[in-house]
């Protein structure tokens, strides 16, 4: 029987959980499963080393550290901006997402961490960033 290695197509279910609260942030189950080429940093590393050698139908649990994951809170991508510079529909308020505008025309997800009087504190960490996180995994297919 073949098992997971680099540059493989697989298909995975999944369930992933912050390691500390237990809280689930995403799940396959309800969907169809993930389909990803290994090796093509499409997922966080500790994912794709965590599904190496594993079989067509194995079940596994992965304990993913943060720096294998979304690494730490980086204080650089903390940015004050000014209320005045924010469209007036819009009332923050602390975890409220919003999409910025690179200059270069990508769009930057980003979540409001902090609301004062005249300037609101942008977070662009990814949500995840500064998390060890837990996945069960269960290899669905394996395309080689």
């Amino acid at each position: 029987m073949s098992q997971v290695k680099d540059k493989d197509t697989v298909k995975v279910h999944y369930t992933g959980k912050l390691t500390e609260s237990g809280q689930v942030f995403d799940s396959s189950l309800e969907r169809e499963p993930l389909e990803f080429t290994l090796g093509q940093g499409m997922l966080i590393p500790g994912f794709e080393e965590g599904i190496i050698d594993m079989k067509v139908n194995e079940k596994k649990t992965i304990d993913i550290p943060k720096d294998k994951a979304y690494g730490d809170k980086r204080d650089d991508l903390f940015q004050k901006v000014s209320k005045e510079q924010l469209p007036e529909e819009i009332k923050p308020e602390v975890g409220m997402g919003l999409v910025s505008k690179t200059p270069d025309g990508r769009e930057q997800q980003l979540r409001v961490a902090a609301v004062n009087d005249d300037h609101i504190v942008v977070d662009a960490n990814h949500p995840l960033a500064g998390q060890d996180l837990t996945f069960e995994v269960e290899i669905v297919e394996i395309k080689e």
